[in-house]
Protein backbone atom coordinates (compact mmCIF):
# COMPACT_ATOMS: atom_id res chain seq x y z
CA UNK A 1 0.00 0.00 0.00
CA UNK A 2 1.01 3.49 -1.15
CA UNK A 3 1.13 5.53 2.09
CA UNK A 4 0.28 9.41 1.33
CA UNK A 5 1.20 13.39 2.72
CA UNK A 6 -1.50 15.11 4.20
CA UNK A 7 -1.40 18.52 5.80
CA UNK A 8 -4.39 20.21 7.60
CA UNK A 9 -4.11 23.75 7.70
CA UNK A 10 -6.04 24.94 10.74
CA UNK A 11 -6.06 22.78 14.21
CA UNK A 12 -9.25 24.24 15.79
CA UNK A 13 -12.58 21.86 16.05
CA UNK A 14 -13.19 20.28 12.64
CA UNK A 15 -9.15 20.57 11.18
CA UNK A 16 -7.92 19.15 14.67
CA UNK A 17 -11.16 16.51 14.74
CA UNK A 18 -9.97 15.61 11.15
CA UNK A 19 -6.44 15.46 11.94
CA UNK A 20 -6.79 13.27 14.70
CA UNK A 21 -8.68 10.42 12.57
CA UNK A 22 -6.50 10.86 10.00
CA UNK A 23 -3.72 10.10 12.37
CA UNK A 24 -5.53 6.62 12.35
CA UNK A 25 -6.04 6.19 8.42
CA UNK A 26 -3.44 3.11 7.24
CA UNK A 27 -3.57 5.29 4.07
CA UNK A 28 -1.76 8.24 5.95
CA UNK A 29 2.12 7.90 6.38
CA UNK A 30 3.31 11.18 7.03
CA UNK A 31 0.90 14.51 8.98
CA UNK A 32 1.05 17.21 9.61
CA UNK A 33 -0.53 19.87 11.48
CA UNK A 34 -0.53 24.20 10.40
CA UNK A 35 -1.44 25.95 13.62
CA UNK A 36 -0.84 29.61 14.30
CA UNK A 37 0.80 28.55 17.43
CA UNK A 38 2.81 25.76 19.13
CA UNK A 39 0.77 22.65 20.22
CA UNK A 40 2.28 20.09 21.82
CA UNK A 41 -0.08 17.61 21.00
CA UNK A 42 -3.45 16.66 19.72
CA UNK A 43 -6.41 15.33 22.09
CA UNK A 44 -9.42 14.18 20.56
CA UNK A 45 -12.64 12.67 22.65
CA UNK A 46 -14.47 10.40 20.39
CA UNK A 47 -17.98 9.96 20.11
CA UNK A 48 -17.49 6.36 21.89
CA UNK A 49 -16.04 7.57 24.70
CA UNK A 50 -12.69 7.05 23.51
CA UNK A 51 -9.43 9.10 22.97
CA UNK A 52 -7.18 9.57 20.30
CA UNK A 53 -3.37 11.08 21.66
CA UNK A 54 -2.32 12.05 17.99
CA UNK A 55 1.13 13.62 17.79
CA UNK A 56 1.25 14.57 14.23
CA UNK A 57 4.14 17.13 13.14
CA UNK A 58 3.20 20.80 14.30
CA UNK A 59 4.17 23.56 12.29
CA UNK A 60 3.65 27.43 12.83
CA UNK A 61 4.97 28.97 9.90
CA UNK A 62 5.06 28.26 6.23
CA UNK A 63 9.06 28.68 6.58
CA UNK A 64 9.38 25.13 8.30
CA UNK A 65 6.91 23.25 5.32
CA UNK A 66 9.66 19.92 4.31
CA UNK A 67 8.08 19.86 0.65
CA UNK A 68 5.01 19.51 -0.89
CA UNK A 69 2.36 16.80 0.32
CA UNK A 70 -0.34 14.73 -1.74
CA UNK A 71 -3.14 16.60 0.07
CA UNK A 72 -3.92 20.01 1.80
CA UNK A 73 -7.11 20.14 3.72
CA UNK A 74 -7.80 23.48 4.53
CA UNK A 75 -10.20 23.74 7.33
CA UNK A 76 -9.95 26.87 8.71
CA UNK A 77 -12.95 29.75 8.51
CA UNK A 78 -14.40 30.94 5.25
CA UNK A 79 -12.84 34.29 5.98
CA UNK A 80 -9.75 33.32 6.36
CA UNK A 81 -8.76 32.76 3.21
CA UNK A 82 -5.43 34.88 2.77
CA UNK A 83 -3.96 33.70 5.97
CA UNK A 84 -4.91 30.08 4.91
CA UNK A 85 -3.09 31.22 1.39
CA UNK A 86 -0.06 31.46 2.83
CA UNK A 87 0.79 27.46 3.87
CA UNK A 88 -0.39 26.45 -0.04
CA UNK A 89 2.76 27.46 -2.14
CA UNK A 90 5.44 25.27 0.14
CA UNK A 91 2.31 22.73 0.10
CA UNK A 92 1.36 22.28 -2.96
CA UNK A 93 3.50 20.26 -5.61
CA UNK A 94 2.55 19.61 -9.28
CA UNK A 95 0.28 16.66 -8.16
CA UNK A 96 -1.14 17.65 -4.68
CA UNK A 97 -4.06 18.64 -4.28
CA UNK A 98 -6.51 20.92 -1.92
CA UNK A 99 -9.84 20.07 -0.16
CA UNK A 100 -11.51 22.95 1.44
CA UNK A 101 -13.42 22.22 4.31
CA UNK A 102 -15.65 25.36 4.53
CA UNK A 103 -19.30 26.42 5.17
CA UNK A 104 -20.92 28.21 2.00
CA UNK A 105 -21.26 27.37 -1.61
CA UNK A 106 -18.24 29.44 -3.26
CA UNK A 107 -15.23 27.11 -1.99
CA UNK A 108 -13.31 26.75 -5.33
CA UNK A 109 -14.11 30.32 -5.92
CA UNK A 110 -11.91 31.55 -2.67
CA UNK A 111 -9.16 28.99 -3.30
CA UNK A 112 -8.97 29.95 -7.15
CA UNK A 113 -6.51 32.69 -7.33
CA UNK A 114 -4.22 30.23 -5.64
CA UNK A 115 -4.54 27.25 -7.34
CA UNK A 116 -5.71 25.94 -10.40
CA UNK A 117 -9.72 25.22 -10.03
CA UNK A 118 -9.42 21.95 -11.36
CA UNK A 119 -7.21 20.71 -8.55
CA UNK A 120 -9.77 22.28 -6.07
CA UNK A 121 -12.42 19.21 -4.07
CA UNK A 122 -14.90 21.45 -2.22
CA UNK A 123 -15.82 19.51 0.90
CA UNK A 124 -19.34 20.06 3.20
CA UNK A 125 -18.74 19.32 6.61
CA UNK A 126 -21.31 17.76 9.27
CA UNK A 127 -18.71 17.49 12.46
CA UNK A 128 -20.45 18.40 15.90
CA UNK A 129 -16.94 18.94 17.52
CA UNK A 130 -16.25 21.70 20.35
CA UNK A 131 -12.73 23.28 20.91
CA UNK A 132 -11.96 22.97 25.00
CA UNK A 133 -8.32 24.35 24.51
CA UNK A 134 -5.39 24.84 22.20
CA UNK A 135 -5.38 20.99 20.81
CA UNK A 136 -8.14 19.69 22.34
CA UNK A 137 -11.47 18.76 21.01
CA UNK A 138 -14.68 17.17 22.28
CA UNK A 139 -16.00 15.03 18.73
CA UNK A 140 -19.50 14.89 19.94
CA UNK A 141 -21.57 12.10 17.56
CA UNK A 142 -20.32 10.48 14.32
CA UNK A 143 -19.67 13.33 11.20
CA UNK A 144 -19.91 13.69 7.66
CA UNK A 145 -17.78 15.20 4.76
CA UNK A 146 -19.89 14.98 1.69
CA UNK A 147 -17.96 15.87 -1.14
CA UNK A 148 -18.46 15.59 -5.32
CA UNK A 149 -18.51 11.80 -7.30
CA UNK A 150 -15.35 12.62 -8.71
CA UNK A 151 -12.28 11.15 -8.71
CA UNK A 152 -10.60 13.30 -6.82
CA UNK A 153 -13.51 13.02 -4.02
CA UNK A 154 -12.84 9.12 -4.31
CA UNK A 155 -9.59 9.71 -3.62
CA UNK A 156 -9.92 11.72 -0.59
CA UNK A 157 -12.79 9.41 0.74
CA UNK A 158 -9.86 6.63 0.89
CA UNK A 159 -8.04 8.87 3.14
CA UNK A 160 -10.33 7.99 5.77
CA UNK A 161 -11.17 4.24 7.21
CA UNK A 162 -13.25 5.06 10.50
CA UNK A 163 -16.85 5.28 10.83
CA UNK A 164 -16.80 7.71 12.70
CA UNK A 165 -16.04 10.50 10.11
CA UNK A 166 -17.94 9.29 6.93
CA UNK A 167 -17.19 10.81 3.44
CA UNK A 168 -20.74 10.79 1.02
CA UNK A 169 -19.87 10.95 -2.62
CA UNK A 170 -22.10 13.20 -4.09
CA UNK A 171 -23.88 12.71 -7.85
CA UNK A 172 -25.53 16.35 -6.94
CA UNK A 173 -22.76 18.17 -5.05
CA UNK A 174 -24.67 21.64 -5.98
CA UNK A 175 -27.62 20.10 -4.35
CA UNK A 176 -26.00 18.98 -1.21
CA UNK A 177 -24.37 22.28 -0.52
CA UNK A 178 -27.13 24.68 -1.19
CA UNK A 179 -29.03 21.98 1.37
CA UNK A 180 -26.58 22.93 3.88
CA UNK A 181 -26.22 26.61 3.27
CA UNK A 182 -30.03 26.75 3.76
CA UNK A 183 -29.76 25.46 7.43
CA UNK A 184 -26.45 27.41 7.76
CA UNK A 185 -28.06 30.60 6.67
CA UNK A 186 -31.27 30.12 9.27
CA UNK A 187 -29.00 29.53 12.01
CA UNK A 188 -28.34 33.22 11.97
CA UNK A 189 -31.28 33.67 14.37
CA UNK A 190 -28.89 31.89 17.05
CA UNK A 191 -25.98 34.44 16.66
CA UNK A 192 -28.91 37.64 15.57
CA UNK A 193 -30.55 36.40 19.29
CA UNK A 194 -27.92 35.38 21.30
CA UNK A 195 -29.55 32.31 21.81
CA UNK A 196 -29.33 28.57 21.02
CA UNK A 197 -31.49 26.21 19.51
CA UNK A 198 -33.97 26.14 21.74
CA UNK A 199 -35.13 29.88 20.34
CA UNK A 200 -36.96 28.34 17.86
CA UNK A 201 -39.86 27.75 20.05
CA UNK A 202 -40.32 31.49 20.33
CA UNK A 203 -43.13 33.14 18.89
CA UNK A 204 -42.79 33.77 14.93
CA UNK A 205 -38.48 32.56 15.31
CA UNK A 206 -39.50 29.64 13.20
CA UNK A 207 -41.32 31.21 10.33
CA UNK A 208 -38.02 33.61 10.36
CA UNK A 209 -35.90 30.63 10.16
CA UNK A 210 -38.17 29.47 6.73
CA UNK A 211 -38.17 32.69 5.59
CA UNK A 212 -34.25 32.40 5.42
CA UNK A 213 -34.55 29.02 4.03
CA UNK A 214 -37.01 30.25 1.61
CA UNK A 215 -34.78 32.67 0.59
CA UNK A 216 -32.07 29.71 -0.31
CA UNK A 217 -34.16 27.58 -1.88
CA UNK A 218 -35.18 30.23 -4.72
CA UNK A 219 -31.39 31.15 -5.20
CA UNK A 220 -29.98 27.85 -4.77
CA UNK A 221 -32.32 26.68 -7.84
CA UNK A 222 -31.57 29.50 -10.16
CA UNK A 223 -27.69 27.99 -9.85
CA UNK A 224 -28.86 25.02 -10.55
CA UNK A 225 -29.65 23.15 -7.09
CA UNK A 226 -32.51 20.52 -6.79
CA UNK A 227 -34.52 21.45 -4.25
CA UNK A 228 -37.75 20.30 -2.65
CA UNK A 229 -40.20 22.63 -2.10
CA UNK A 230 -40.56 21.93 1.92
CA UNK A 231 -36.59 22.58 2.47
CA UNK A 232 -37.77 25.38 5.09
CA UNK A 233 -39.87 22.95 7.22
CA UNK A 234 -36.68 20.97 6.65
CA UNK A 235 -34.47 23.43 8.36
CA UNK A 236 -36.86 24.15 11.16
CA UNK A 237 -37.26 20.76 12.00
CA UNK A 238 -33.68 19.86 12.54
CA UNK A 239 -33.17 22.98 14.80
CA UNK A 240 -36.56 21.64 16.80
CA UNK A 241 -34.49 18.28 16.77
CA UNK A 242 -31.45 19.55 17.93
CA UNK A 243 -30.70 20.14 22.16
CA UNK A 244 -32.30 23.45 22.95
CA UNK A 245 -28.96 24.25 24.66
CA UNK A 246 -26.79 23.63 21.24
CA UNK A 247 -24.84 26.49 19.98
CA UNK A 248 -24.43 26.36 16.82
CA UNK A 249 -20.63 28.06 15.21
CA UNK A 250 -21.80 31.55 14.71
CA UNK A 251 -23.14 31.82 17.36
CA UNK A 252 -20.21 30.37 19.42
CA UNK A 253 -18.12 33.10 17.73
CA UNK A 254 -20.61 35.66 18.29
CA UNK A 255 -20.64 35.32 22.21
CA UNK A 256 -16.57 34.60 22.44
CA UNK A 257 -16.32 38.04 20.50
CA UNK A 258 -14.47 36.30 17.29
CA UNK A 259 -15.06 36.92 13.79
CA UNK A 260 -18.29 35.32 12.23
CA UNK A 261 -18.95 34.16 9.15
CA UNK A 262 -21.71 35.88 8.13
CA UNK A 263 -20.51 36.75 4.82
CA UNK A 264 -20.22 33.05 3.81
CA UNK A 265 -23.26 32.09 5.16
CA UNK A 266 -25.68 34.99 4.55
CA UNK A 267 -24.71 37.80 2.74
CA UNK A 268 -23.71 35.17 0.13
CA UNK A 269 -27.28 34.55 -0.51
CA UNK A 270 -27.70 37.77 -1.10
CA UNK A 271 -24.91 38.52 -3.62
CA UNK A 272 -25.85 35.51 -5.35
CA UNK A 273 -28.98 36.36 -5.62
CA UNK A 274 -28.43 39.44 -7.37
CA UNK A 275 -27.02 37.72 -10.02
CA UNK A 276 -30.30 35.98 -10.87
CA UNK A 277 -32.68 39.32 -10.00
CA UNK A 278 -34.17 37.52 -7.09
CA UNK A 279 -33.93 39.40 -3.34
CA UNK A 280 -32.95 38.25 0.01
CA UNK A 281 -34.03 40.61 2.51
CA UNK A 282 -33.81 38.62 5.44
CA UNK A 283 -30.32 37.22 4.67
CA UNK A 284 -29.28 40.64 3.86
CA UNK A 285 -30.41 41.97 7.31
CA UNK A 286 -28.87 39.06 9.13
CA UNK A 287 -25.17 40.00 7.24
CA UNK A 288 -25.24 43.97 7.82
CA UNK A 289 -26.54 43.24 11.59
CA UNK A 290 -23.79 41.00 12.12
CA UNK A 291 -21.47 42.47 10.50
CA UNK A 292 -22.45 45.96 12.77
CA UNK A 293 -21.77 43.96 15.89
CA UNK A 294 -18.70 42.29 14.69
CA UNK A 295 -17.43 46.02 14.26
CA UNK A 296 -18.08 46.82 18.02
CA UNK A 297 -19.73 49.74 19.70
CA UNK A 298 -20.30 52.95 18.08
CA UNK A 299 -17.85 55.93 19.24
Amino acid sequence: MTQLSVAVVGPGAIGGTVAAWLSRSPLVGSLTLCARSPLATLSVSTPDGGLIEATPRIVTSPDQIEGPVDWVLVATKAYDVEAASAWLKPLMGPESRLAVLQNGVEHVERFAPFVAAERILPVIVDIPAERDGPGVIRHRRNGTLTIPAVEAGEAFAALFAEKALTPVLSDDFITAAWTKLALNAAGAVCALSSLPAGVVARDGVAELMRGMAAECLAVGRAEGATLPDDLPDWVVGRTRASPPDSVNSLLGDRLAGRRMEWDARNAVVGRIGRRHGIAAPLNDMAATILSAVEGGPVA
